[in-house]
């Protein structure tokens, strides 16, 4: 993962000091771009654990279009915990776990009335046009609503993945991210999308690309600059690569929502330890 570390340090070299939301500051620079061959492996950090089942699991909840926190919690992902309490839910007149109209529900049902699912199926769409018209420039998904975006107290931040086939065969993916939390959530945007690009690539019988990183504000808060440096401080490790397994019947839009964390094996992932920081809310 040499660009994830080349990432950190363009930040570090050339980012400038911003107050932010959160109250935390950041070093901050806008605009970056990287590039992932995921024929040559699949892109997950290897200078500290990234808990694969955890981004599997969280990306499963979103192609569901589920917006329920417990839900998460459930399968014992916690990631959402902190803008699922009754403190900021109340907000907006929600009951404690649900986030509101955000990822899950802007892709199953884009425009619609929340919290009823009467919107655009975005992911539906996607699969029907890339079997219908492969050499389309429109196989896009939106995360981003303007007129939802201040309904939910963390709008967001990746907000719009497009796909393009190569040869009639090859599946890139390009994903734009408004804002980024370079330390701790890019490693987990990195390999969500790499993964669903598989995903994808194996429910519509093509094959994986590339996966282009797009960034609009790439940052580092001001208090995980020390986790920083101890992570570019260790050696990377070379990529595993993904295997889907027991999956021949996971195919078109049906199969993509089937998807379980027992049909993906990670095949020789090695990492140094974890690294923890504390999240900005």
């Amino acid at each position: 993962m040499k660009q994830y570390h080349d990432l950190l340090r363009h930040v570090l070299e050339n980012g400038a000091r911003h107050e932010d939301r959160t109250g935390v500051g950041t070093i901050s620079v806008f605009g970056y771009q990287t590039r992932f061959n995921l024929r040559e492996g699949f892109p997950i950090v290897t200078t500290k654990k990234v808990p694969f089942r955890w981004v599997a699991e969280e990306l499963f909840w979103f192609l569901s279009g589920d917006t329920d926190e417990k839900n998460l919690r459930a399968v014992g992902v916690d990631i959402w915990a902190e803008w699922a309490d009754i403190e900021h839910t109340s907000r907006f007149g929600r009951e404690e776990g649900d986030l509101g109209p955000v990822y899950g529900y802007l892709w199953r049902s884009f425009g619609g009335n929340y919290p009823e699912r009467n919107g655009f199926d975005q992911i539906r769409a996607l699969i029907e046009e890339i079997v219908r018209n492969p050499n389309s420039r429109r196989l896009i998904v939106s995360g981003w609503n303007p007129e939802t975006a201040t309904q939910v107290d963390l709008p967001p931040c990746h907000t719009l993945f497009h796909f393009k086939i190569e040869s009639g065969r090859i599946l890139h993916c390009q994903l734009y991210q408004r804002s980024a939390d370079a330390f701790l959530g890019v490693p987990f945007n990195i390999s969500s999308y790499a993964l669903l690009t598989h995903m994808i690539a194996h429910a519509c019988d093509l094959e994986v690309g590339d996966f282009i990183h797009t960034f609009g504000d790439l940052h580092i808060y001001s208090n995980h600059l020390d986790q920083v440096h101890e992570l570019l401080s260790r050696e990377p490790f070379p990529l595993p690569r993904l295997e889907i397994k027991d999956a021949d019947d996971l195919k078109g839009l049906d199969g993509l929502l089937s998807f379980r964390f027992e049909n993906l094996a990670l095949i020789d992932y090695k990492s140094h330890g974890k690294i923890s920081a504390p999240v900005a809310v």
